[in-house]
């Protein structure tokens, strides 16, 4: 409660309000605690008999020159929360930095598997298999694994479809139950198949709306040149049926042979489906992309007789309603950005919060399975969202992904500092 104290009393620790407007006395506030005995000489020049002050905002020492027990645990409840507060900025960068620099490497072991598949097409099987190894242990080995939104330089769209491609495939593997060498194989396929467009000209590795008929048959003649390529490379017999496979559709409206249902492999219907979805969040031409959102429902809409329904409904629970990438707005009308999914809790992801009050470069991230009152109300396209919300989460052109370590040791996020702050 605000009371009066005559200006010759004021000591430093007074929360303080000068009265008169924000025109009559040089401090950037009217209302602030004193913190140094030059304030107080310049409230004394004001010419003020007294002041209004607040115990209660007080941080006043006692006799003995300690804070009173009040002000003691204000004082320390504040600097628990500034400290918690850092600790996990620091972890959350650590795991963001990690997950990048892992996603660096991976693009850059494909880049070498890429450029030595026509002329050490040996050497080339080595790597690719080393890589896939490497993701496939990631999840056969490393306990709970989500889908991190990561960012990426630009120009790197081959690399990053095969990483997209092959992080979403192998945790759809996984969720769908199938065996380590599977996944290897599921892995391997991922990784190289297209590498029969390795030897196309340009033009012809997209089907861009439009493409005449000669250009269309090139370009579906990749997946007859990457089988070749693999059987040169020495790749195993599940990882050329990815190559073989991957545009054939469960209806068999798809190419080059028109397989259907069973016909196809099990792992060619995972990539089908999964290379299907990041075209349309990543389109490799200057068609308009999907927001994961909206690549999501397309496919639940669209696809259920092109893909394999059991395919198809494990994917849409893996990556849930709001997949990463996606901007939403929660249930408290705030603006985000989902910026990490688990796939086996997919309906409350950790997302990245519009608040002005806070750097977006301190801002932590907020995970909605720790916060039960607050959700996901609905997605929105970049062009919804208001100028300065959508400037501070700014999204990114391009959707890449890759794993990210979850559980025990996972870094904590807002939500725990909010419990440091009351406990």
């Amino acid at each position: 409660m605000a009371s009066t104290i005559a200006v010759d009393k004021l000591q430093v620790g007074m929360f303080i309000h000068l009265d008169g407007g924000w025109l009559s006395h040089p401090f950037p506030l009217s209302s602030f605690r004193i913190t140094g005995a030059e304030q107080i000489a310049v409230i004394r020049r004001l010419g003020l008999a007294q002041v209004r002050w607040n115990p209660d905002k007080s941080l006043l020492a006692g006799a003995d020159g300690a804070a009173p027990p009040a002000a003691q645990a204000q004082a320390g409840a504040a600097e628990t929360a500034a400290r918690r507060h850092r600790e996990l900025l620091a972890l959350q960068r650590e795991a963001q930095q990690q997950c990048e620099h892992q996603f660096g490497e991976a693009a850059h072991a494909w880049h070498e598997a890429w450029s030595a598949a026509t002329a050490r097409p040996a050497e080339a099987r080595d790597k690719a298999n080393a890589l896939a190894q490497a993701m496939v242990d990631k999840l056969v080995l490393g306990g709970d694994v989500g889908i991190r939104l990561v960012a990426g330089a630009a120009g790197e769209h081959a690399a990053a479809h095969a990483l997209n491609v092959s992080v979403v495939a192998l945790l759809l593997a996984r969720s769908l139950g199938l065996a380590p060498e599977e996944m290897l194989d599921l892995g391997l396929g991922a990784l190289m198949h297209d590498a029969g467009k390795i030897e196309l000209p340009e033009r012809v590795r997209h089907a861009d709306p439009g493409i005449g008929a000669a250009d269309l048959a090139a370009y579906r003649d990749h997946v007859a040149k990457g089988v070749v390529l693999g059987r040169r490379m020495g790749l195993s017999e599940g990882a050329l049926a990815v190559l073989a496979q991957h545009h054939e559709h469960a209806d068999a409206s798809g190419f080059p042979q028109r397989l259907g249902g069973e016909r196809i492999a099990l792992t060619a219907r995972i990539v089908a489906l999964v290379d299907r979805y990041d075209n349309l969040c990543n389109p490799p031409s200057r068609v308009p992309p999907l927001t994961p959102h909206e690549a999501v429902s397309m496919l639940f809409a669209q696809g259920r007789a092109r893909y394999d329904s059991i395919v198809l409904n494990v994917f849409i629970r893996m990556m849930g309603v709001y997949p990463a990438g996606s901007l939403v707005q929660l249930t408290d009308d705030r603006y985000a950005l989902v910026v990490g999914v688990n796939s086996t809790r997919p309906l409350k992801p950790r997302v990245l919060v519009h608040d002005p009050g806070v750097p977006r470069d301190e801002a932590l991230l907020l995970d909605l399975e720790h916060t039960p009152d607050v959700g996901v109300r609905r997605s929105l396209s970049a062009g919804k969202l208001p100028a300065p919300a959508l400037e501070y989460l700014d999204p990114r052109p391009r959707v890449r992904y890759y794993f990210e370590p979850l559980g025990s040791g996972a870094p904590a996020t807002r939500d725990d500092a909010t419990a440091a702050v009351m406990a």
